[in-house]
């Protein structure tokens, strides 16, 4: 247990560090791009992207995942053989779906973004198109990989891939507006660097699997078993993967629509077409990039915990992966809690380090509503994993069809009632609501519940104490230092007194603090002071 608890914690750690240097690369990106082409270039980028993403996700969400359940089913039994053939099969089927998606893609990019409402932005859908083939590829090697519990080739793609479209997507832009090109065309030169950066990553991938191939033991006895056929094979990836590219892409199909929702609706409510583009533009280039830091922090546990809990459970049984499950939810709500309330104490100070004033001070009350939904995406996404782990990946697709539905009707309700403000609170209501119903599923099938004061309470209760802090500190050192050494003043008292206030109310145990780096030299010392139990 501790020899897998390690890989856990190593694989975590690896794909966090990865995932919040992308994060910030991709905030790097998103600071120039916006004062290069405005609020209204980003509305025509952000629209293709959005189509982009539920395409991406349709592909490629459920393969990777059902790759790594059974290439570490196969590594528990000793099964190389067949792990190579689940690779082959794996990565024939993406080219395919790659090529399928990147077609539609370009086929019919005006009818998407006449969907939208944006119709310029049929340039940059087809601008980005060509990504899906490239990631279909990367995911391939990367559900490998995973699967393996390596999670360092994962990483470096990730980066890779961040880089080249922060280099090259601002090189595109700077030259685009230097032609005198408009925004709409401009914005399709911009996103065309994530399929350079998609591509790198991509190569990166292949020549990391084929040194993986030669270093690869070879003549190691096998288990006497009957190996699956391709077409078995297929079948066990399929049964997997389409409940999982389901759920994801159901809630991403959701976003989608609500996009189109939120700028038709804008529209109908008296709002020109380019003052609601802008409008957008502004929310998903601000909030929306801000809102999904914290769950980066949670989305390498998600990854890393299902070769772990499935290994666990081809082993030993569903119970034996119980203590997984609870530590994983715990360690959950200790990350996502104090970062999400934090960011919504202090949306527009942390938006104005980055970008102009008045770009900030519209985005940052909806920051501020939109913060508080990343708790329930960080659970989301733990649950989901589990779920996928435990042999149950169809349960997440009810819970985001009903997700979906109170997404879609309160957006419309509320954007018609509150403008703008009826898109974050809709958001909030629609992942609360996903993820009280993925709780159920996971108590029925796991038998663990969700234990409110172990997991929730002393996070939420310290959590608070964090963001006072933070905005407090913030408050009194303005006039003095400004507001970028304020707010970095602010974040950094807060972290103090969330991991102060943790301690006191025993809120951290000797085992979550063995978990981290460094953390079994801390423990004893942190006992011995009665300040871990």
């Amino acid at each position: 247990m501790a020899e897998k608890n390690n890989k856990l914690i190593s694989g975590v750690l690896i794909l966090t560090l990865s995932n919040m240097l992308v994060k910030v690369i991709g905030l790097i990106f998103k600071i120039p791009l916006t004062n290069i082409i405005g609020d209204e270039g980003m509305g025509y980028f952000n629209a293709a992207y959005s189509i982009y993403s539920w395409f991406y996700l349709l592909s490629t969400a459920g393969l990777p995942v059902a790759v790594s359940i059974l290439v570490a089913d196969c590594r528990a039994k000793g099964k190389a053989k067949e792990i190579k053939t689940i690779f082959r099969v794996t990565l024939l089927m993406f080219i395919l779906i790659g090529l399928a998606g990147m077609g539609i893609m370009m086929g019919g990019s005006k009818i998407f973004a006449r969907a939208i409402g944006a119709e310029p932005a049929y340039l940059s859908i087809m601008a980005i198109a060509p990504t899906l083939f490239f990631i279909c590829i990367s995911s391939a090697i990367r559900g490998y990989f995973q699967g393996c519990q390596n999670m360092i080739p994962t990483a470096f793609s990730q980066v890779i891939e961040a880089v080249g479209k922060l280099a090259v997507g601002i090189l595109l832009a700077l030259y685009s507006m230097s032609r005198g090109f408009d925004l709409p065309t401009t914005a399709a030169y911009t996103i065309f660097g994530l399929v350079v950066g998609t591509a790198a990553s991509m190569l990166f991938l292949t020549v990391a699997k084929i040194l993986h191939n030669i270093r690869e033991p070879k003549g190691i006895p096998e288990p006497d078993y009957l190996p699956r056929t391709t077409g078995g094979i297929c079948a066990e990836l399929l049964k997997i993967s389409i409940p999982i590219a389901l759920s994801a892409s159901v809630m991403q199909l959701t976003n989608l629509i609500d996009s189109m929702i939120v700028i038709n609706r804008l529209k109908s409510i008296g709002y020109v077409e380019q003052v609601a583009v802008t409008l957008y533009g502004n929310y998903t280039a601000l909030a929306v990039p801000m809102f999904n830091l914290p769950p980066a922090l949670i989305y390498p546990i998600s990854i890393a915990v299902v070769p772990l809990i499935s290994t666990k459970i081809a082993k030993d049984g569903v119970g034996a992966a119980r203590d997984v499950i609870r530590r994983t939810l715990k360690v959950t709500a200790m990350i996502i809690i104090p970062c999400a309330l934090g960011l919504s104490a202090m949306a527009e100070p942390i938006l104005k380090m980055f970008f102009k004033a008045s770009s900030a001070e519209m985005a940052a009350p909806l920051l501020s509503l939109l913060a508080i939904s990343s708790v329930f995406v960080g659970i989301l996404s733990v649950t989901n994993a589990i779920l996928q782990a435990t042999g149950h990946e169809r349960q997440p697709i009810v819970s985001m069809l009903i997700g979906a539905l109170v997404k879609l009707t309160a957006s419309w309700l509320l954007i018609g009632a509150l403008d703008m403000y009826g898109t974050p609170i809709s958001t909030f209501i629609c992942y609360l609501t996903i993820t009280g119903f993925n709780f159920f599923f996971v108590a029925k099938h796991t038998g663990v519940t969700p234990e409110i004061r172990y997991m929730f309470l002393k996070p939420l209760i310290s959590g608070a104490l964090c963001a006072f802090t933070a905005r407090g500190v913030h408050a009194i050192l303005l006039t003095a230092l400004g507001n970028r050494l304020s707010c970095v003043a602010g974040i950094a008292s807060a972290a103090i007194v969330y991991l102060l206030a943790m301690l006191l109310l025993r809120g951290i145990d000797a085992e979550d603090v063995s978990m981290i780096p460094g953390g079994k030299r801390i423990a004893p010392i942190l006992t011995k002071l009665k300040l871990l139990k």
